[in-house]
């Protein structure tokens, strides 16, 4: 029989990824992914702009679960990096830059990592390195990197310094994602992310230095140039970020870290890269915008 036939009645045709052919060339489910997304947006903006410590429990709540995800996923490999230290240390670490500062977001991980090697100790020392090596990397990969976040909301102006950091971000997403389906032909690295493209690359720098041109002028006084690049740096970050979390997973043997968000998978494959921007936008704003 011939492969609709096979197919049956009410049967949608499968990509060749094996997605269904409503999720279009990116592989995405998009309805969800954009359901999802806008929840994900309207979880972060409405605290930052009405209550900003709200803000603050917003990100301490993604560093608990990212730092849940990381850990599960690499458990099949066999690496057992404990939890309780990792997310009492992301806890600290965040509220230690909300209140202190850069210099005590550096501090919370040394705390953070030192706790987790005497927690582990109690496991005896079949496989320690190996598991106080991928504990490191968790400490510095998701709490660390987000404390940048509460690093930016901090000042008096922080809600919109997160905001066009933010936004920096998700101009870099939509313009690569726009690019990648109607342009892209020359993979950008296939070893690692298949579905990344250079001129998806191309579309994710040029809206992210138009867009962020247009918000820094507006909303923190920067002159457009300098806005411009303020997008480049936070696009070519966020696409360094995607592209790292992707290497993980490829050396994990896992397609995403977890099934939490419908259309996203994890909420590091949301946070991958955002946490390569926050830091970026920090440093670059503290030279174009000073915090007064």
């Amino acid at each position: 029989p011939s492969p609709a036939a096979r197919r049956g009645p009410g049967r949608r045709r499968a990509t060749r990824s094996g997605q269904p052919a409503a999720s279009g060339r990116a592989g995405r489910n998009l309805p969800a992914a954009i359901g999802v997304g806008l929840g994900l947006g309207a979880a972060i903006v409405v605290p930052l702009f009405l209550f900003r410590p709200a803000f603050l429990a917003v990100v301490a709540i993604a560093v608990s679960i990212g730092i849940w995800e990381m850990t599960q996923a690499v458990r099949p490999s066999g690496i057992r990096p404990p939890l309780v230290p990792l997310v009492a240390g992301g806890l600290l670490m965040v509220g230690l830059a909300w209140w202190a500062g850069p210099d005590a977001l550096s501090l919370g991980l040394l705390v953070t990592v030192l706790a987790t090697l005497v927690w582990r100790l109690g496991d005896g020392p079949a496989g320690y390195q190996r598991d106080m090596t991928a504990a490191t990397l968790i400490a510095v990969y998701v709490p660390f990197l987000a404390g940048f976040a509460a690093l930016l909301a901090a000042p008096g102006d922080g809600d919109l310094r997160v905001l066009v950091t933010l936004a920096a971000v998700v101009l870099s997403d939509t313009g690569g994602y726009a690019a990648g389906v109607a342009f892209g032909k020359h993979p950008m690295a296939p070893s690692v992310s298949p579905k990344k493209s250079w001129e998806g690359f191309a579309g994710s720098v040029a809206a992210a230095a138009v867009g962020s041109a247009v918000l820094l002028g507006v909303l923190l006084d920067v002159e457009p140039w300098w806005g411009a690049l303020f997008g480049v740096a936070v696009s070519v970050a966020a696409v360094l970020g995607d592209l790292g979390e992707s290497m993980i997973k490829r050396d994990l043997g896992v397609k995403d870290m977890s099934n939490l968000l419908p259309g996203h998978g994890g909420l590091m494959d949301r946070l991958d890269s955002v946490l390569f921007a926050v830091p970026t936008g920090y440093l670059l704003l503290a030279i174009f915008a000073p915090a007064g």
